[in-house]
């Protein structure tokens, strides 16, 4: 391993965070921030350090917060085709330098027994810095004293599941106990927000009536219970006190459920993913099962649906966007579902592009750079107590830093990207914007689009609580 200089100067870019955005140098030292000065200024011209950067014509970002990730996750009979190792590579190459993922409870288990098996699979093997959330599967007397212990650890948010009968789901009384015990330790409730059982009566239905393509995922998966469920769960966050943050905000309908809850002043979250964004019905309708591909839940939704999520990550009734990252290969994994779309593992890759996909909707004019920084960076290193260590570049931050060419063309493909899948979501799509340099606590790992980087370097990151709270 080459040992970095303990000084680094990135001169001449335009330093972009949610609050700022100025010409500026920035002065790293030992793996952290040491200083920001407006480029020329006495202050900056005075700096000496063993290497410079030239960050001319580039934007200079903290590096991405993906606060939405399953690495070796197993489901439906299989594992995510990303562990650790290459999931963060990927990461890396799309100019995200930390990422939560979720550790998950096996029913029946301590919450310990599962954290300790995530830390096996990731530890000493990520490319970047991770932290952990915790998935209840069995809520009770245990589970709910394991949470205080998990909190005051560093695990400070849990997720449960309105979806998955039989598999991860919790019903109402289970998630109510939770969000009491969150709203006494501190710890902040995820849901994934769809009715379950409802969907199930449908998946059932409609199996039964030949209906078995992957575009039937989508039909029975309706928006309604997305909403039904979104609205539910806030209202037992209402009844317990606690805050509640929505994972994969998908429907027109579960949007305004947020933002009725946040016109209240209620500390309800939600965030959305770049696969409801940019994708819709017509990837799931894809002929020859090729709509497999875009299987996941909550499912992608009619094109419609987009504009009533754009507005919302403007007006911040959502915080966050996420991927959700948990891809299947389409040969062997994805195709476990022919005939029946039940079958078809829910789930697909998107680590690699959400920075440069927010910055397609900086360039198309949906966000402000500022705001694709507090999206991408900012906000979910506040929301999930990894602030200002991370998601900013201010002294003392953690020297996560990207320098962004933002007219680099590129076309998106699963020829060139690094994620461990073998199609790209986005097969095709041409995209301005393109991530050159990353450095990762002052350590390249992405010199001028070479990976520079190993697996070990990434370090475990505890977590504080949610830092949205007043």
């Amino acid at each position: 391993m080459t040992h970095q200089p303990s000084r680094t100067a990135i001169r001449n870019g335009l330093v972009v965070t949610a609050s700022d955005e100025l010409h500026a140098d920035v002065l790293i030292e030992d793996g952290r921030i040491a200083a920001v000065a407006a480029t020329g200024s006495t202050v900056a011209e005075g700096w000496s350090a063993g290497r410079t950067l030239d960050a001319t014509g580039k934007y200079v970002l903290p590096g991405g917060v993906d606060a939405h990730t399953h690495m070796d996750f197993p489901f439906g009979g299989t594992f995510s085709s990303d562990d650790f190792e290459t999931g963060t590579r990927a990461a890396a190459w799309g100019g995200t330098t930390t990422i939560v993922d979720f550790a998950v409870q096996t029913k029946g288990r301590a919450l310990r027994e599962g954290l300790d098996r995530w830390h096996a699979k990731a530890d000493a093997r990520c490319a970047v810095d991770y932290a952990f959330h915790m998935i209840l599967s069995d809520v009770n007397e245990g589970t709910l004293k394991e949470m205080d212990l998990l909190v005051e650890e560093g695990i400070s948010s849990f997720k449960l599941f309105m979806a998955y009968p039989g598999v991860f789901y919790s019903d109402d009384g289970q998630i109510l106990r939770a969000l009491q015990r969150g709203a006494s330790n501190g710890g902040l409730i995820m849901t994934h927000a769809e009715n379950g059982i409802a969907i199930d009566v449908l998946v059932e239905q409609a199996l039964a009536a030949g209906r078995t393509d992957p575009r039937h995922h989508g039909e029975v998966r309706r928006a309604l219970l997305e909403a039904e469920a979104t609205h539910r769960a806030i209202q037992l966050a209402r009844v317990a006190e606690a805050p509640l943050y929505v994972v994969h905000v998908s429907a027109e309908e579960a949007v305004a459920e947020l933002a009725a809850a946040r016109d209240k002043d209620l500390p309800v979250f939600g965030e959305t993913c770049p696969q409801y964004l940019f994708l819709s019905t017509d990837n799931l309708a894809e002929p020859d099962f090729g709509g497999a591909k875009y299987v996941c839940s909550t499912p992608l939704r009619p094109r419609e649906h987009q504009a009533a999520l754009w507005r919302a990550l403007r007006t911040d009734d959502l915080q966050v966007v996420s991927t959700d990252h948990c891809p299947f290969c389409f040969t062997g994994q994805k195709e476990l579902g022919r005939g029946d779309f039940s079958k078809i593992p829910n789930g697909m890759p998107g680590v690699e592009h959400r920075m440069d996909l927010l910055h397609q909707a900086v360039v198309e004019g949906h966000l402000t750079r500022r705001r694709w920084i507090e999206l991408a960076c900012a906000t979910p290193a506040r929301m999930f107590g990894l602030y200002p260590k991370k998601g900013t570049l201010q002294p003392g931050s953690d020297a996560d830093v990207v320098l962004y060419d933002p007219h680099a063309e590129q076309t998106l493909s699963a020829e060139t990207h690094h994620m461990n899948v073998d199609y790209s979501a986005y097969e095709g799509k041409r995209i301005t914007g393109r991530v050159e340099t990353v450095l990762s606590r002052g350590e390249t790992v992405i010199d001028r689009r070479t990976f520079t980087g190993r697996a070990g370097h990434g370090q475990y990151t505890p977590r504080g609580l949610c830092q949205l709270l007043r």
